[in-house]
């Protein structure tokens, strides 16, 4: 009788003590995720960045914040975009939601929309033009989307707005020649940087690259928290 006492004596303690160890992994765990830091992927995240053309007058600091959640969402360099916006709308009217393509195309915004391409995605011309800058960075967004994880380049970004087919190609793949695409790249011509009649990839980011150099210096270029 006396050892059956002592073994459930023994017994008790040790499942008190399992007890406290179970209690005590469990809250190491919760602690451990809940302190857990935001991965600078997730929309979410708080990050001081150096932002190209973040500090041009027609970038308010709500169109900052969102084009940087837009970037960040679809896993592309923010600065990669910003440098396309700012490329497509022109230095005199850069960021401008309501800007038309001085050619005549029809295009219109962030990224210069085409009326067909609005359409597949379920919008007008009318709808954009009316649009602020920051509500159209919802229309970036979704612009990009098909192409999410493919755009890891400034070329590969600006491809998707010029010429998708180029997306993931080398820098010195051939977009358009005089010989093999006679009309398109006299629509193009002036991207022709050695006027050798042919446009590559790299040709045709070219003035993009530019642009996202003018942005990353003063007074352009801003750095804080968004």
């Amino acid at each position: 009788m006396q050892h059956f006492k002592f073994g459930q004596f023994f017994r008790a303690i040790f499942e008190a003590l399992s007890r406290l160890r179970t209690s005590s992994t469990a809250a190491s765990s919760s602690s451990s995720l809940g302190s857990s830091p935001v991965s600078l992927s997730s929309p979410s995240s708080s990050s001081a960045i150096r932002l190209a053309w973040g500090n041009h007058p027609n970038v308010t600091p709500t169109f900052r914040k969102k084009a940087v959640e837009v970037a960040l969402a679809l896993g592309i360099e923010p600065n990669h975009p910003m440098a396309c916006m700012a490329w497509e709308t022109g230095p005199r009217a850069r960021f401008t939601p309501t800007i038309r393509n001085a050619a005549g195309s029809g295009a219109i915004g962030l990224i210069q929309f085409m009326p067909a391409t609005l359409k597949s995605m379920g919008w007008t011309v009318e709808q954009a033009a009316g649009m602020t800058a920051v509500e159209q960075l919802d229309l970036v967004r979704q612009y990009f989307e098909p192409y999410r994880g493919r755009l890891n380049t400034l070329s590969d970004v600006y491809m998707a707005i010029l010429w998708p087919a180029g997306i993931g190609k080398p820098e010195e793949f051939v977009l358009w020649s005089s010989v093999g695409r006679p009309t398109t790249y006299a629509q193009n011509a002036g991207l022709d940087i050695n006027r050798d009649g042919v446009i590559t990839k790299a040709e045709a980011a070219a003035k993009v690259r530019a642009t996202l150099e003018a942005g990353q210096v003063p007074p352009y270029i801003w750095e804080g928290v968004v």
